[in-house]
């Protein structure tokens, strides 16, 4: 068989028990869970306390509806750590490691999480993460992050989907007419 010119062969993503490789930004951490298919539906874990190295404590839960096509990008805390649940639809994560002495400062990281492989993904504080739903439905994450929510002081920083401060180029296609920024 002749290749064509300009393919690329795709380095391994997995490994034999498939589960992904590459957690590129130091203190994210990725569990992927399965569903328990059960007579009467499917039950999913959500969460853990040994699934989180930080050993924080969970002190505030909601969730957050992403619509077809649309696009978060970029958010970041300064204090606080995120523990996101994608439970629902099929979103590309990007993560962008801005903290000053990290040993992956400067990283960036992408994957698909969703309704086919749900996962918990734990982002330190300094990590600044974006969601675009990749998928044809609404999708639905959880987070579960260190810290309340502060009405009067809020711990959330944003940049434009379209920063220079960040090494990555979103494909925005349907996602241009939401054009959100968080």
């Amino acid at each position: 068989m002749t290749m064509l010119q300009g393919a690329r062969k795709d380095g391994q993503q997995v490994n034999e028990d498939w589960e992904r490789l590459g957690n590129d930004i130091d203190g994210v951490a990725i569990r992927e869970v399965r569903h328990v298919p059960r007579d009467h539906g499917v039950i999913t874990e959500i969460f853990r306390p040994e699934w989180d190295p930080t050993g924080l404590p969970v002190i505030h839960i909601y969730q957050s509806r992403l619509f077809a096509g649309a696009l978060g990008a970029w958010s970041c805390h300064r204090r606080t750590t995120d523990r996101l649940f994608v439970n629902q639809g099929q979103l590309k994560i990007v993560l962008y490691d801005a903290r000053d002495g990290s040993r992956t400062k400067g990283a960036v990281m992408q994957l698909i999480a969703g309704d086919a492989r749900p996962c918990l993904i734990v982002l330190p504080p300094g990590v600044w993460h974006g969601l675009q739903n990749v998928g044809n439905s609404d999708a639905l994450v959880i987070n579960c992050p260190t810290a309340a929510y502060d009405y009067k002081d809020p711990d959330h920083y944003r940049l434009p989907f379209d920063t220079a401060e960040i090494p990555y180029r979103w494909s925005i296609g349907q996602a241009a007419r939401f054009r959100k920024d968080g």
